[in-house]
């Protein structure tokens, strides 16, 4: 038997550089499913590939797993030069990328993980703070990477059928090649305590009553657009604020300038908050509002049915099918249709009750456990 189960081991790499809170919704994704996977795992040996802001972050004490410190930063050139060395001294057998940045020339079999394809749907130069001459070298790099590791690729990770479905369609890969793993919700929202504490609003000065958006502010989030009408709708209700919750980078930025420059009153920018404080964020909110105009999967919306706070979301991409019945849906470009919605879900407290009763059966449909199992059954295929 031990024959056995030494003849099937391997010796696994994953590129963890955007583990954590350093990585945004990647490194949520990728957390989970490493956290998970070595826990169930037995067998394997891992080599956790992290960069520098997370090298730290990363802890365990099995001794199959091997921690190296990658000193290039993802998307960077340099990745594309370090990485297959880094991964051909490790003696590897196989390789998972939990992002499209697979190097041109990884020396081992691999597998990745597809969560949506926006760089080639929605390429634009306001998406970077490159100049125009860079940014148009670095987005046909872009394809040329994201082609090749789909062609490459043992197998592949979508996250939605949404994402599956675009990857045949673009790409014309073959259905069988591609397994879906559902993304989770978080423990810390499910399990979460803390309940009824207004201090954690108050901490960041937050008023309400507030309408709730968490996540990054890139274009295709569409929060420009969304400033906007609320800024219109809000009107008819001074009391209500718009939070916009982010880590402070470029992007939002960019967004608060242009909000200032608006003179848009009532939106409110915390910065990024903590899970164990963002848990009671949402449950305070009147409705948590996503007019996103292209998600893979879209994560924070499920996070806010946890936390029972109803949903209004675009519906557009893989929204419908990750939400299903349990949010209200807008055109992201429809003004009118937004400010219907937002009218509902303020002023009929049978139909939020409703909202987050769906939510709650909607949430727990996701669990990282499942993602993780899925993907270490991936790994042991021959």
């Amino acid at each position: 038997m031990t024959k056995d189960v030494n003849k099937n081991k391997k010796r696994i790499g994953i590129d963890a550089r955007f583990y954590g809170p350093t990585g945004k919704g990647l490194g949520r994704y990728t957390k989970e499913v490493l956290d998970r996977i070595l826990a169930m795992d037995t067998v394997n040996e891992y080599v956790v590939f992290l960069y520098k802001e997370n090298f730290s972050e990363f802890t365990s004490v099995n001794p199959r797993v091997k921690k190296v410190l990658v000193r290039a930063r993802w998307y960077s050139f340099a990745e594309q030069l370090l990485m297959p060395y880094l991964i051909w001294r490790e003696h590897l057998d196989l390789m998972h990328f939990p992002h499209f940045n697979v190097p041109l020339f990884c020396p081992v079999r691999f597998i990745v993980t597809i969560h949506d394809l926006i760089l080639t749907k929605h390429p634009t130069q306001r998406a970077t703070t490159l100049n125009p001459t860079f940014y148009k070298i670095k987005y046909g790099l872009y394809k040329i990477v994201i082609s090749l590791a789909i062609k490459r690729a043992r197998r592949i990770i979508a996250v939605s059928e949404f994402t599956r479905n675009d990857i045949i369609r673009q790409f014309k890969v073959n259905k069988d090649r591609i397994t879906v793993t559902l993304e989770g919700v978080a423990t810390e929202f499910k399990d979460n305590l803390k309940k009824n504490d207004k201090n954690v609003v108050v901490r960041y000065n937050i008023k309400e009553p507030y309408l709730l958006y968490v996540g990054n502010a890139y274009p295709h989030k569409n929060l420009e657009w969304l400033a906007r009408v609320f800024f219109e709708f809000s009107k008819k209700r001074p009391e209500l604020k718009l939070v916009l919750v982010g880590k402070d980078d470029y992007f939002y930025s960019r967004l608060k300038t242009q909000v200032s420059a608006a003179a848009y009153g009532n939106i409110l920018f915390p910065g990024y908050i903590p899970d164990d404080d963002l848990a009671e964020i949402y449950r305070r909110a009147l409705a948590y509002i996503f007019p996103s105009l292209y998600e893979g999967f879209g994560l924070p919306p499920l996070e806010a049915m946890a936390n029972g706070c109803p949903v209004v979301s675009s519906d557009r991409t893989s929204m419908p099918e990750i939400l299903g019945k349990a949010a209200l849906y807008f055109d992201p470009r429809n003004d009118d249709e937004i400010t219907r919605q937002l009218e509902k879900i303020i002023s009929d407290a049978n139909l939020r009750e409703t909202l987050i009763r769906r939510g709650y059966e909607q949430a727990r449909k996701y669990g990282w456990n499942d993602c993780a199992k899925k993907t270490l059954e991936i790994y042991n295929q021959r």
